[in-house]
């Protein structure tokens, strides 16, 4: 072993987090230059749901070179149209990918050569052309000359509020078509199921923000509020921007039964068996503090201070509290083992949802954890529309542009609840739909139509907007 302490010492050395990728190739070996990528400023401090993203975007790159003997360092712009005939058209390929799928392994692959290019003076096989406005710092915006038009538009899907309890209750909580118990079922967290996705639903969270929420940051129940006002943690944000979010009651109470139902019975066994004790790096909550601020203490008795703002996503995940039963993870959402579940955990139980639902015969109902965010979208948009039209109906047109220009408009709202910077992004991707969509048509339907019968009016033509199957069946 000594003879190797200098090996030991130089990887203890080297920059990384728990999550950063390391790649190798086909043959098994590292190349040094690519996974120093990973160790830069540009990727160090991403979250490790991007660090995944962009290493399949680039792994999907690296093996199509591979596969012609090309290194990735010499490859040229010809190449690059090839990867993106290869990845959306080649009937060669047989898992072709959507358009928007291409475009995010061109991200991944544009950021990867812009680093080496600048670090390694390799050249760049993206080519580009001048985009629309400016960059955050100023500069002129560039944009790949083979990033596809659109590209969210076809991958975009919404369920209405009936579309989605169908999904949840049948898919997610394992009820039948009818919406009884289904003893063949074999499932055994669809409580735990059901509340996570009226907690995506009913919040707009994305997947990573609400995998990662402790039991002290849920607000007590109070039976004379609608909503809760709640702060998003900094470090489990979307580019680390900390945020308030709102979650409406009837989320927190599947929350909370949850917590006193599945979610107690596997602590209960998980303390049984004394996983709690063998958590490796785990660190004791011992008391809250004001300004959201924590105490910890590890396992050789240091005692720190933190905000929960600094906790990342991971380092949630080691956190334990003391409770009169004995220790029990601070985080919200656990596995039926009782140890705290990390978020890529929940694709697995939305594709398990899917299968089901295909089984059952609904072919082509199928959900994600983001669609829910698109569907919480939709469905705010067409309340603060309604509302939005009802406050104004009476103004003339030159009063209307003054209101929305005091008051703002129902983009204002739906942007501040997704927590979007740009209000394209809210627009042109979020609620594509509502392009083209005649606001008499909304005031046709609101005065006599509460908001699910509102948006099935609405919405009941477009293939995108899944509705209750059942409901369209009958």
């Amino acid at each position: 072993m000594l003879q190797h302490a200098d090996v030991l010492e130089r990887a203890a050395a080297r920059r990384r987090r728990e999550g950063q990728p390391f790649l190798l190739d086909p043959l098994g070996a590292p190349d040094v230059r690519v996974n120093r990528w990973f160790e830069s400023d540009d990727l160090r401090g991403l979250d490790p749901g991007t660090w995944r993203k962009y290493a399949y975007g680039l792994v999907l790159w690296l093996n199509f070179l591979w596969s012609y003997g090309l290194p990735w360092d010499a490859a040229d712009p010809d190449a690059q149209d090839a990867f993106k005939v290869w990845r959306t058209q080649d009937s060669r390929n047989p898992r072709t990918v959507a358009p928007g799928t291409y475009g995010d392994n061109l991200v991944a692959i544009q950021q990867f050569y812009l680093w080496a290019s600048a670090e390694y003076g390799v050249p760049n096989p993206v080519r580009v052309r001048r985009g629309r406005g400016r960059r955050w710092d100023g500069a002129p915006s560039e944009r790949p000359v083979t990033a596809p038009k659109a590209k969210r538009d076809r991958d975009v899907k919404w369920f209405d509020p009936a579309g989605f309890e169908r999904y949840r209750d049948v898919g997610l909580m394992g009820f039948t078509l009818d919406g009884d118990e289904d003893l063949s079922w074999r499932g055994r967290t669809g409580q735990r199921n059901g509340a996570f996705a009226d907690d995506l639903y009913g919040t707009g969270l994305r997947l990573e923000e609400c995998a990662s929420i402790l039991l002290v940051e849920l607000p007590p129940d109070d039976p004379g509020r609608g909503f809760y006002t709640c702060h998003l943690a900094e470090q489990c944000a979307k580019g680390n921007r900390a945020r308030r979010y709102w979650m409406p009651r009837r989320a927190l109470v599947g929350t909370l039964s949850y917590c006193e139902g599945e979610r107690a019975t596997a602590v209960r066994r998980a303390q049984a068996a004394g996983r709690y004790e063998r958590l490796p790096g785990a660190r004791v909550l011992t008391r809250e503090l004001s300004g959201r601020r924590v105490r910890l203490r590890s396992a050789d008795g240091t005692v720190s201070e933190v905000s929960l703002d600094s906790l990342t996503p991971a380092a949630r995940r080691l956190i334990l509290r003391e409770t009169a039963e004995g220790l029990e993870p601070a985080a919200l959402w656990l596995n039926e083992d009782g140890l705290p579940r990390a978020a890529h955990g929940w694709q697995h139980t939305f594709t398990e949802a899917n299968q089901r639902l295909a089984d059952l015969g609904l072919v082509g109902f199928a959900g994600t954890t983001h669609m829910l965010r698109h569907s919480f979208a939709l469905r705010w948009y067409s309340v603060g529309r309604l509302l939005y039209d009802r406050q104004v109906a009476h103004l003339t047109p030159d009063e209307q542009r003054d209101f929305r220009h005091e008051f703002g408009s129902t983009w204002d709202l739906v942007q501040l609840l997704l927590g979007h910077l740009d209000q394209r992004t809210t627009k042109e991707i979020y609620l594509e739909p509502f392009q083209a969509l005649e606001v008499e048509l909304l005031l046709m339907h609101a005065e006599n139509s509460g908001i699910p019968d509102l948006m099935a009016a609405v919405f009941g033509g477009d293939r995108r907007v899944l509705g209750d199957p059942l409901a369209v069946a009958r």
